[in-house]
């Protein structure tokens, strides 16, 4: 059975008028000729796979342990091992030292910051708070950040320096809310916090990291006491900022 065939065109007739307003795709306003790059949609960004960020997370707390336990030296091989990935992934993601080093930091602080903002929304009680937020920052190991910062560390990276503000105002706030209440002694700043908290947290020479972690929280809670009001004692010298810490420090 043949299939019915289209008439052929009359190569004779007029050709018919292209009617342009139809077409969504042209604007009449914009001029003619050949599009323009600005005209073009944005090319997407790709996003990471999800086991690309969950291997990148993995790493970041593996190190984070291992940088604690043997410092900034640490060879990778164990970082990689503990992390449960292959080397490969691993510098995949950290080329090198420095750059691992960089954001095992900012993770740190991230998460630190994000601890400060927490504690203050979710506890009626500005004391508990402040207590919480202590606690949990000694468990993301702040404590390992200043052997972290010497040397070639570059603090002022603009990711450093945006992640160091963010930290600073969450627990600025944190103390002015229980020092507004009348719960935490006024004599303090946040840099006497935070030099008992790194002081408190950093595991002692020789010794291994995971088997003082409870010694770690008993002495913070005794620290934490010493900061309710009303005031026991006098403090010699002047309360500390982070500022103060940072001009010391870095």
């Amino acid at each position: 059975m043949k299939r019915p065939t289209t008439p052929a065109a009359d190569p004779s007739a007029p050709a018919a008028a292209v009617d342009l307003s139809a077409d969504r795709s042209v604007d009449p306003a914009l001029p003619s000729g050949p599009a323009r790059s600005s005209d073009a949609a944005p090319t997407p960004v790709p996003r990471p796979r999800a086991d690309a960020v969950r291997n990148r997370e993995r790493i970041l707390v593996a190190a984070r342990e291992v940088l604690v336990e043997q410092g900034s030296g640490a060879p990778f091989d164990e970082i990689a091992r503990r992390a449960g990935v292959g080397n490969a992934t691993l510098y995949r993601h950290f080329p090198d030292r420095a750059a691992l080093v960089h954001h095992v930091v900012l993770f740190v602080m991230d998460r630190v910051t994000v601890q400060a903002e927490d504690s203050l929304a979710e506890e009626s009680d500005a004391f508990a708070a402040l207590c919480r937020f202590t606690h949990a920052a000694a468990d993301e190991r702040i404590g390992a950040l200043c052997p972290m910062l010497a040397g070639d560390f570059d603090g002022e990276h603009p990711e450093l320096i945006a992640a160091r503000e963010a930290l600073a105002a969450a627990v600025e706030t944190l103390v002015a809310a229980g020092q507004e209440a009348g719960l935490v002694r006024t004599d303090i700043g946040v840099g006497d916090l935070m030099v008992a908290l790194s002081q408190l947290s950093r595991p002692l020479p020789g010794i291994s990291c995971m088997a003082v972690d409870g010694f770690v929280h008993r002495h913070l809670q005794l620290f934490l006491d010493g900061l309710r009001a009303p005031a026991r004692s006098e403090l010699p010298g002047e309360a500390a900022t982070l500022e103060d810490l940072r001009q010391k420090t870095m």
